[in-house]
């Protein structure tokens, strides 16, 4: 009998080459943009040594100018719903005993750029770290970074004085951040079928530019967002993306670039509105905050990661008494959610918000947060199947 089937199985030569022929094709066409990408990258790294030599040979201040990452410099462009970064710049000056390690940091990072766009390779933001770590010479203990927060701003700095993103830079963060769904993506020329990926989801990689990844089939009608993986796990279980013919993301808490790329993209190129369910507290606030107008420190990148359309359907503070939930959900606000919860409420795309200021308002009132968890005291699966989509057929939510 095995002979007999064996026939059914059996490859076709000719199928098989052509599916070779064309995955090869697409890696070649992706590996083509990327080292345009990287010759261009090249040049504007080299732009800025020249630039500092060129100080040092006529005899001027060497010194960089990198554009201010502050507050003070951030605008709320209301029209486009967006937080945009100023004009504002600060110089770091070699001869400047206040300015001179930064100036040698910047000048250290852009050379390990440099040194990986050449070899074709990345590092992690902690590799990274260690590649320019070390004791600076004629000094028995002064190291080169005193820890990887500094690395990580000059890297930031870097991204936003040379103009390029920090994928274009050859460095990527740690992966965080899963997706489900109905659509088929191509992931640096392998097919992904995200309606097939089991338990645990596809894994949302750091870079999630289109050089890397492409849509190839979809068929959902919108994008629920959950802010943690447990929640995204009993959407998952309960086949919610199926039933609802959707996609299901979590970040992880705040949704690192590359899953807020990811979904600006999702919104952007395939038109699919985003919907965010969140913990009701400050930090579900702001996490919603950044996805929705882009964050103060990255605001030099919120042309491409900020999502001014999308939706908060909650967890909402008014939920306590409409979902009729027991005192046993109640987290008591502390003096520091207070105090992030007026800062949210001031900030100018929540001000004129009515629908925001009675939510804040509700939340401080009641005296107490709530997490997206706490709806499982009604039913395990209360969430998924009352919750949710009755939101969504209302069209009950924040914007």
């Amino acid at each position: 009998m095995i002979p007999a089937i064996m026939p059914m199985y059996k490859i076709n030569p000719m199928a098989k080459d052509a599916t070779t022929k064309s995955k090869t094709g697409t890696r070649d066409r992706i590996n083509q943009r990327i080292r345009q990408r990287d010759k261009a990258t090249l040049t504007k790294i080299v732009d800025l040594a020249d630039d500092v030599a060129g100080c040092a040979f006529k005899g001027r201040d060497i010194r960089v100018d990198i554009p201010t990452r502050t507050r003070s410099n951030t605008i709320w462009n209301k029209k486009r719903g967006i937080l945009q970064m100023g004009d504002a710049k600060s110089q770091r000056e070699l001869f400047n005993l206040n300015q001179a390690k930064q100036f040698m940091q910047t000048m250290l990072h852009g050379n390990s750029i440099k040194e990986l766009i050449n070899a074709q390779k990345t590092l992690s933001l902690r590799g990274m770290f260690y590649k320019g770590l070390h004791t600076i010479q004629g000094t028995k203990s002064e190291k080169t970074f005193d820890g990887q927060d500094e690395s990580d701003s000059i890297l930031e700095d870097l991204e936003v004085g040379l103009g390029a993103l920090r994928e274009e830079l050859h460095v990527y963060a740690k992966k965080r951040g899963t997706m489900v769904g109905n659509i088929t993506i191509v992931d640096s020329g392998d097919e992904i079928d995200c309606r097939r990926m089991g338990s645990g989801g596809y894994a949302v990689p750091s870079i999630t530019e289109p050089d890397i990844i492409q849509f190839k089939k979809c068929e959902a009608k919108f994008v629920l967002h959950v802010e943690k993986d447990t929640v995204w796990g009993r959407f998952n279980e309960d086949r919610f993306w199926e039933k609802h013919n959707c996609i299901l993301t979590e970040g992880s808490g705040q949704p690192p670039r590359g899953m807020r790329r990811l979904l600006r993209r999702l919104n952007e190129e395939l038109g699919l509105p985003i919907y965010c369910l969140l913990d009701c507290d400050p930090w579900g606030h702001y996490i919603f905050s950044v996805i929705k107008q882009g964050s103060i420190s990255l605001a030099f990148e919120s042309e491409r990661l900020a999502i001014p359309s999308a939706k908060f359907i909650g967890v909402r503070a008014m939920d306590y008494a409409r979902c009729q939930l027991s005192d046993d959900v109640q987290i008591k606000l502390n003096d520091n959610d207070t105090k992030r919860a007026r800062e949210i409420a001031a900030y100018p795309w929540f001000q004129g918000n009515k629908g925001w200021q009675k939510e804040i308002s509700q939340m401080m009132q009641n005296g107490f947060k709530m997490e997206v968890e706490s709806l499982i005291t009604k039913d395990i699966s209360y969430v998924t199947e009352e919750y949710v989509p009755e939101r969504l057929k209302k069209k009950d939510w924040l914007d």
